[in-house]
């Protein structure tokens, strides 16, 4: 068989459009995939570049970052003494409530002493008197 320029070929025109529709599916398809690895290896080298800028730190850096790490703690270390602080002010308080009623307890105790007189061999004058300034007190 010779195969020349002047060879004919008869193929319908159906096969033929078929077989260019493949190729060039495969250039469009070729196209896309070569594209996209750019497209990855360039993200790759940009990413390894922010990599090694990230890891040449400098020493004014490194001391920033350990001061923020201090204040930080420092921060920690007062927000947990102010809560301490507030259940001592809770706790201050309710001291002083409890002081107040024993206070109006121990007057209403001499109220009634005095008002008794002399019972229970109490003498009423050895009962201290609060409303007197220290130097009349008997």
């Amino acid at each position: 068989m010779k195969v020349s320029e002047k060879t004919n070929v008869t193929m319908p025109i159906k096969n033929m459009i078929g077989i260019v529709a493949i190729i060039i599916s495969g250039v469009i398809g070729y196209t896309e995939v070569t594209a996209r690895l750019t497209s990855l290896e360039t993200s790759r080298e940009l990413f390894q570049a922010d990599l090694l800028k990230k890891s040449e730190q400098l020493p004014t850096d490194q001391e920033q970052f350990m001061l923020l790490e201090d204040l930080y703690k420092t921060v920690e270390k007062i927000e947990k003494r102010i809560e301490d602080m507030m259940h001592n002010k809770v706790n201050i308080e309710f001291v002083t409530k409890q002081l107040e009623k024993a206070l109006k307890d121990i007057e209403s105790l001499k109220d009634k002493v005095r008002a008794n007189g002399n019972g229970h061999g109490w003498n009423s004058n050895s009962i201290i008197d609060d409303s007197k300034p220290w130097d009349q007190r008997t």
